[in-house]
């Protein structure tokens, strides 16, 4: 598929890191269509350059986008988004795959719905081992879900909050217009983008097609570490608190670096907010769409 570009975000290449980015690339290799370029996202860091560049890509256009700046997944692919060349990006977890049809499936659907900025792919969830857990992103086809079928609004993402970004193609032009992934949003940072989009009046579309297989819950990834590493697991009060933090802050384009204070006040939870100039929000929502600009 010409005029896109897939981003693989890559920092660390520990574990069982060679067997799942086999699968990933593979899975870019046996598309009926391949996509224009492949770009690996890394550190400034000697053990991860060597293995990229002596990995075999095959006949893949790739390129490597060494980044020095932070290395945490939103940053990655806002850096990464921001050197593409292509009008389309698609984002792959390197342990995660496509579907075999899925770049078929964004041409075809691209040319028929030119309004449409964002294509969801309909994801698979399976654990370590290959097992299916559950399905992602289908909602949009369930009939009432939404004000139009197959489209998601942001009435039905407020009340409805399963979607994953992974694996979507997305227009760069309108991925930088609303101000890319917001790094400071923690294990929401997925629905507030699409708070956030739906809201800028970007349309996004679930393919009704299996385009994606997501590993849920990887030790060592992200929402792992959410959940189980002591210094980065996030308590039950803090999960609520981005959660109701994620529909504040999606009115705002750019990132506030919002922040968690779990400091006990009288056996309370003091949720703080901070602003761009470091001030205390004690209400993010804006009153009119001119604050919020």
């Amino acid at each position: 598929m010409k005029d896109i570009t897939v981003l693989i975000p890559v920092h660390t290449i520990e574990g069982n890191f060679n067997e799942w980015f086999d699968k990933s690339i593979k899975s870019i290799q046996e598309n009926t269509i391949k996509p224009e370029k492949v770009a690996i996202i890394h550190c400034d860091c000697e053990e991860v350059k060597s293995l990229m560049e002596a990995y075999d890509f095959g006949e893949l256009n790739v390129e490597f986008m060494i980044n020095e700046g932070d290395l945490d997944f939103c940053s990655q692919i806002n850096y990464g988004v921001s050197q593409v060349k292509t009008t389309w990006f698609s984002i792959l977890e390197f342990d995660d795959e496509y579907s075999t049809i899925w770049f078929k499936n964004i041409d075809e659907y691209k040319d028929a719905y030119k309004k449409t900025s964002i294509f969801l792919p309909l994801v698979v969830d399976v654990d370590e081992s290959g097992q299916f857990l559950s399905f992602t992103n289908e909602a949009l086809w369930a009939m009432k879900f939404s004000d139009k079928l197959g489209f998601l609004d942001n009435t039905a993402l407020l009340n409805y909050q399963n979607f994953q970004t992974s694996g979507m193609a997305m227009k760069k032009e309108d991925f930088e217009a609303i101000g890319g992934f917001k790094s400071s949003m923690k294990l929401t940072f997925v629905y507030e983008f699409l708070l956030r989009a739906t809201y800028n009046d970007l349309q996004v579309m679930t393919i009704p097609k299996v385009g994606y297989k997501h590993t849920n819950m990887r030790v060592e990834s992200l929402f792992w570490e959410y959940k189980n590493h002591t210094s980065d697991k996030l308590m039950p009060e803090e999960a609520k608190f981005w959660m109701d933090t994620a529909k504040k802050e999606y009115f705002f384009k750019m990132d506030r670096k919002v922040k968690y204070d779990d400091k006990t006040s009288g056996g309370e939870i003091k949720n703080v907010s901070i602003d761009s100039a470091g001030g205390f929000v004690k209400d993010v929502h804006p009153k009119t769409e001119e604050e919020a600009k």
